[in-house]
C-alpha cells in the first residue's frame, strides 16, 4: 500500500509518500510545496492542488491523508490550513482517492506512543521507522511521513471497522449512529 501524507499549510505544504511492503515502512518521496506570502490567495491555491495533482499522478497512492486542522488560538491561520486542506481533498477526490485525516495528536501517538511528543521525537521517530540515514528536513515533510505512517499503520483497523459500517443514518465523530434528522444516537 501507498499513501501520500499531507500536512496542509498555505504558505509551505508538506507532503511524504510512503509505502508499506511486506510488514516495512520505506519512504518515497518527501518534500515541502512552497508558495509565496505576496502571491494571491487564489494562485497559492492553485500551487498547491497541481503539485498534488503530480504527486499522485507520479505516486499512485492507495490513500491520500492529510493531518487535521488545529485551531488554537489562530482562527485566521486554520482557515488558511483549511483551504490548502480542502485543495487537496479535491486532487484526491477527483482521482478516486480515500482520503484519512488525523489530529496532531493521532499523529504523534501513532509514531511516537504519545500524543504530546515533541517536533524533534517525531523527527527521530519517523527517522527510525523509514530507516533514514539522517532526520527528515524540513519539519512539514516530517510531519507529512509521520501522517502517512499514521494511516498506514491504523489502515488494518479501518479496514476492519469499514466491514461493519452501517448504511443508513450519519456516523457521530465518537462512532455512534446519529438519526438522519434530530442528531441523537440510536
Amino acid at each position: 500500500m501507498i499513501v501520500l501524507g499531507i500536512d496542509p499549510g498555505t504558505a509551505s505544504t508538506g507532503y511524504g509518500v510512503v509505502a508499506q511492503r511486506g510488514g516495512r515502512l520505506l519512504a518515497l518521496d518527501g518534500g515541502v510545496i512552497e508558495t509565496p506570502a505576496g502571491l494571491p490567495l487564489e494562485r497559492r491555491l492553485a500551487t498547491i492542488h497541481a503539485r498534488a495533482c503530480e504527486l499522485i499522478e507520479e505516486h499512485a497512492p492507495d490513500a491520500v491523508a492529510l493531518e487535521d486542522l488545529y485551531f488554537g488560538a489562530n482562527a485566521r491561520s486554520a482557515l488558511a490550513v483549511g483551504q490548502a486542506r480542502g485543495v487537496v481533498l479535491l486532487a484526491a477526490g477527483q482521482r478516486g482517492l480515500a482520503c484519512g485525516s488525523y489530529t496532531p495528536q493521532q499523529v504523534k501517538s501513532a509514531v511516537c506512543g504519545s500524543g504530546r511528543a515533541e517536533k524533534l521525537q517525531v523527527q527521530q521517530m519517523v527517522q527510525r521507522l523509514l530507516s533514514l540515514p539522517e532526520l527528515p528536513q524540513p519539519d512539514h515533510a516530517a510531519d507529512a511521513l509521520a501522517v502517512a505512517i499514521c494511516h498506514l499503520n491504523r489502515a488494518p483497523l479501518a479496514a476492519a471497522a469499514g466491514a461493519r459500517r452501517p448504511t443508513a443514518g450519519v456516523t457521530s465523530p465518537a462512532g455512534g449512529r446519529l438519526a438522519a434528522t434530530g442528531g441523537r444516537k440510536r
